[in-house]
Parts: structure tokens; sequence; C-alpha cells
């Protein structure tokens, strides 16, 4: 690894630029700025699912693995070029994604995000999953983008979701239910 920050301000973002990975500066509101920092802010979302006491094992080990790979994929957007993101990262979701939904109920309603800390904490991560996959696509209209990005993204939002109707049994034994108001 090169260099370690060992002073955390430069002033060299206080004209409204930031620099790329690859020492390119743009501005601070450039489509691939938006799309690195709201993958970090989802990363941020899980690391308060991941604070929550008590989350089941399996639940730990899976989200932890994802910030893992979260900071690849921000660091692959940060870096027009770099790759780090594949078809097996995909795939690895998808399976945690059928392992954690193979026990839970087939849903015939919609479900209120909350069920406890834990699951609406995972509700919020899952929106802004959801969020920063729009954010990639955003710039996949006007860069290239590796297409595993925004399927990641997809998927992981996915995941999210099924964790989070784990993490409602684990935490309350049930979820809360949409009540559709007739008109």
């Amino acid at each position: 690894m090169g260099h370690r920050l060992s002073r955390i301000y430069t002033r060299t973002g206080d004209d409204g630029s930031t620099g790329l990975g690859d020492g390119m500066r743009v501005p601070k509101e450039h489509l691939r700025v938006e799309a690195y920092g709201t993958v970090d802010e989802a990363n941020s979302a899980i690391g308060v699912v991941l604070a929550t006491p008590g989350l089941p094992a399996p639940v730990r080990d899976c989200l932890t693995d994802v910030q893992h790979d979260l900071f690849d994929l921000g660091g692959e957007l940060c870096m027009p070029g770099y790759r780090v993101i594949g078809a097996g990262d995909v795939e690895r979701l998808e399976q945690a994604l059928d392992a954690f939904n193979a026990d839970l109920p087939p849903l015939k309603d919609f479900i209120l995000p909350g069920g406890g800390p834990a699951a609406a904490a995972c509700h919020l991560a899952r929106t802004v999953a959801r969020r920063a996959e729009r954010r990639v696509w955003a710039l996949a209209r006007v860069e290239q983008v590796a297409p595993e990005v925004p399927q990641y993204l997809n998927r992981l939002s996915d995941l999210l979701f099924v964790i989070a109707r784990v993490l409602a049994r684990h935490e309350n034994g049930s979820e809360v239910l949409w009540r559709h108001r007739p008109r």
C-alpha cells in the first residue's frame, strides 16, 4: 500500500474539487464522486447494523465480508479503469441471499421497515444501497463502469432486505405487515 495519511486535512478540496484515485481532479458533485460517496454511505449504514449487539453470527460474518467488498467497490469507482469486483462477488451475494431466504416464509404482503433496531438499521442500509445503485447507473450512462458494479449493488439491496427479515424475526419474532387502506 502507498503512503498513509498522517494529516487528515489537505485543503486541496477547499475549491470544490476532489482527487480521484488516479490523481485527476474533479468537482465534488461529479457523478463518479456521488457514486463512490454513496457506496461509502451504504458501507457506513451496514456498520450501524453490525454495531447492534446480539446479531446472529452468519449475519455478522456476511455483512463484514460485504463491508470489505464495498470498500473495494468504492475504490473501483474512485479509479477509472480499475477493476476489482467480478462475477464471483455477485454470485457470492446470490448464494448468501438464497441461504438466508431459505428459512423465511414466502411474502404475501408488503412489510414495513422496522421490526427491531438491527432490522430497522438493515432496512436503512438497504435503501442506501439502492441509492448507490442509482448513482452508479447515472455514472454508467456517461462513463464506463464494469457491469458487475451495479449488479453487486442490486444484489446487495436484495440481500439486505432478506437479512432485515431475518433480523426482524430474530429480534421480535415477526415482521410488521403493511395495512392497505381501501379507497
